[in-house]
Order: structure tokens, then sequence, then C-alpha cells
């Protein structure tokens, strides 16, 4: 492991609640694709397959930001066990009822109940942050890696999920994924010591972490990366399927997740200057230009390539994205802040595989790569409009509450 990164883990307890966060990540990846494969081989209807996939995803987009709310509020040992106790509890009933065939309302009942799942990422950075809030060089290079290991979740979770539901038995990869994330939160909130310290409710006010103008802009511009991701995933197996090799698609797929992991190593060993935002609206930039390639697409081996270099923008930008939520946002709302960029992520996904599943059907692969080309050109014209905000000086804020509330917070490390 290069020095910087073998340096952050000198820090007691950190390997412990890196890993344990490993393992509570790997459901995100499993549990979505892992529904979809179990709906698809049991009843062989794709629309309500991918009906059920998409209230996962938008229950865990409304409830994820409550419930790391209440643990920036009461601490994530209280808050993440119940939670998750009660969505394991809930998938394991849509598996029941998916099995025996239960009526259709019954399964979108549990897959929106399943939806509390709470933010393993966002927990795993909240406690990389208390640990080195103040170090911008070491917390630089923990989010680089979180975002590998985000990634390395990415290019794992579908192909074991897919691979155990189509060789073992349906349901094998959601019960899998249900598994994971029981072990991942339970063995992280043993780890108490590198817990960060709640915030109790007399120092919090009713206002939202997005009251921040900066975590609104964020936000939004990752509502339209989302539907990058969500279209490249649909448009991408339709291609293969169209090229005669469909199964090559998860090849395809991982290469890109693979262009993410390169650059995120590399990014975390750079010792960067200047502004944060001047980087973050590079990386959208790169993000959006780096869909333009995909539309010339005329065989797989051309597409893997193309999707390597777009994903070299990927973690990068995450990586600063997550510094500038920091920066933007109270130390008391900080894991809330983080977990409304993975919401505005999910709702993106969502609203990009739909869009990309009727472009498909309705003009074939080719067109579909469309989607995320205009995806990225909202993303990209989202993000110049909104730079200001990420770049307006805001006062220091570790005093009262209601400050907290009234100001964007700027750390000086950031800049």
């Amino acid at each position: 492991m290069p020095s910087p990164y073998r340096a952050i883990f000198a820090a007691p307890g950190s390997k412990g609640f890196s890993f344990a966060g490993f393992f509570g990540r790997m459901p995100m990846s499993m549990m979505g694709i892992g529904v979809v494969t179990m709906i698809s081989q049991l009843t062989g209807r794709y629309g309500l397959a991918g009906a059920l996939s998409a209230t996962l995803a938008m229950s865990a987009a409304v409830m994820g930001p409550q419930i790391s709310r209440l643990v920036d509020r009461h601490g994530q040992a209280r808050v993440l066990r119940p939670a998750t106790l009660a969505s394991v509890a809930a998938v394991a009933g849509l598996l029941v009822c998916a099995q025996q065939g239960a009526p259709d309302w019954t399964l979108f009942v549990f897959s929106a109940a399943a939806g509390c799942v709470p933010s393993v990422g966002s927990m795993v950075r909240a406690r990389w942050a208390a640990i080195y809030r103040g170090s911008p060089r070491e917390l630089h290079t923990a989010y680089a890696w979180e975002s590998i290991v985000d990634e390395g979740c990415f290019v794992l979770g579908p192909i074991v999920s897919i691979g155990l539901s189509t060789a073992w038995f349906p349901e094998a990869g959601p019960l899998l994924a249900a598994a994971l994330l029981l072990i991942g939160v339970f063995w992280l909130t043993a780890q108490r010591s590198t817990e960060p310290v709640p915030h109790p409710r007399e120092q919090h006010t009713r206002a939202s972490a997005m009251r921040s103008g900066g975590l609104q802009v964020l936000v939004l511009t990752f509502v339209a990366t989302g539907a990058i991701f969500g279209a490249v995933d649909v448009v991408t197996v339709a291609f293969a399927e169209e090229q005669g090799h469909k199964a090559a698609a998860s090849v395809v797929l991982a290469v890109y997740a693979l262009g993410s992991c390169v650059a995120g190593l590399v990014f975390g060993l750079l010792h960067l200057k200047g502004p944060a935002g001047r980087r973050w609206l590079v990386g959208v930039c790169a993000m959006a230009v780096s869909m333009i390639p995909l539309q010339l697409a005329g065989s797989l081996t051309f597409l893997a390539v193309a999707l390597f270099v777009a994903g070299l923008s990927i973690a990068p930008t995450m990586v600063t994205t997550m510094a500038l939520v920091e920066a933007h946002v109270p130390r008391t709302k900080l894991t809330e802040g983080m977990t409304w960029i993975s919401t505005g992520l999910a709702v993106g996904v969502a609203l990009g595989s739909s869009a990309a599943g009727w472009t498909v059907d309705a003009a074939g692969a080719d067109a579909g790569y469309a989607v995320p080309a205009v995806a990225g050109a909202v993303a990209a014209v989202v993000a110049l409009l909104g730079y200001r905000r990420l770049n307006r000086p805001v006062p220091t804020r570790e005093g009262r509450a209601d400050e907290h509330d009234q100001h964007d917070e700027h750390e000086s490390h950031v800049a």
C-alpha cells in the first residue's frame, strides 16, 4: 500500500471500521440487481422486477437522510442497529412473499420498508472526518480510499448477486446482501472508540442540512450525475445484447468501475492546492465530456475503452464532493449532509435508468447513449450555475447551534 494510505491507517481503530464498512456497503450494489434477478427468475416479469427495484431505491433515498439526521443527534450505534434490523426484516418479508407467489402489492410494501437501510458509506466517512478534522492531507487520502472501496463494491456486488441467484436459488443474492448488511452494521457500531460524538437535541434546530446553499448545488448536480450512471448501466446491457454478447455487459461495466478505482488510487496520493470547488467543477465537466465518445461506440471493445476513460473522472469528483460537504455543512449535521449526496445519486440513477430503458425500447441501444450525454450536460450546467455558491466565503462555525443553521461552514483546510 502506498505510504499515504498506510499513514491514515495508523490511527487506532481505522482498519476495523473501514473493513466493517466494506461489508456494510456491499448491499448497495447487490440488493437492487438481486431483486431484479430474483423476480425475473420467479415470475418472468421484468416490468415488475424493475418497479420493485425502483421502489427500493426511492425509499432509501427518502429515508436515508432522516436516518442520518437521527445518527447525528443520537449516535451511530443507537440508530443504525434498529434501522438495520427493520430493513433486514423487510427484505425477509419480500423474499418470502416472492417465493410464495404473494400478491404484487405485498412485494411493494416490503420493498418500500426495506428502504430504511442506513447509508454505511456516510457513517464510515464521518468517522474519518472525526479522526482527521484539521488534517486536510490525511482526510483527502481517507476520502479517496473510501471511494476506491465504493467502486470495489460496485465491481464485485452485481457479479456475486447475479451469480448466486442464477446458479443457486433465486433468493440467494438478496439474502446474502441482507446478511452482509447485518454483519457490517453490527460490526461497525460495536467499535465505539471511533464513533463520532453525537450532538444532543438541544444543540439542534429543526432545520435540515439542505438549508446550506452549497449542499443544494452538490445534491442537484449529483441527481444529474446519478442519471449518467443509471443510464450507462441500462444502455450497456442493451448494447451488449444487440452485439450478441449480453454476458459481456458485466465485464464492460466492471471496466467502467475499474477506471474510477485507478483514478481514486492516484488522486489519493496527490497533495492538491487551490479551491476544492474549482477541482469539483472540472471533475463534473470531465464526466459530461466523457459521455460524448459513447455516441460513437460500434463494438464492445471500443465501448470498454471509452468507459474506462469515462470512469477516471468519477472517484476524484466524489472525493472532492465529500470535502465540500464537510466545508458547507455544520458538524452537527455532517452525516446527514453526506447522505444527501447518496440520495441525489439514488434519485438520479432511478431517473436515468428509466429514461434509458424507454429510449432503448423506442430507438435501440445506439440511441440510448444520448441519455447519459444529456444528463452529463445538465450536470455541467447546474455545476457552472452553482459554482459561486461553493466558493463563497463562509464563516467558520465552531460555536452555537443557531450559528450552524444560519451560515455555510467553511473549513480553511479545504480551501
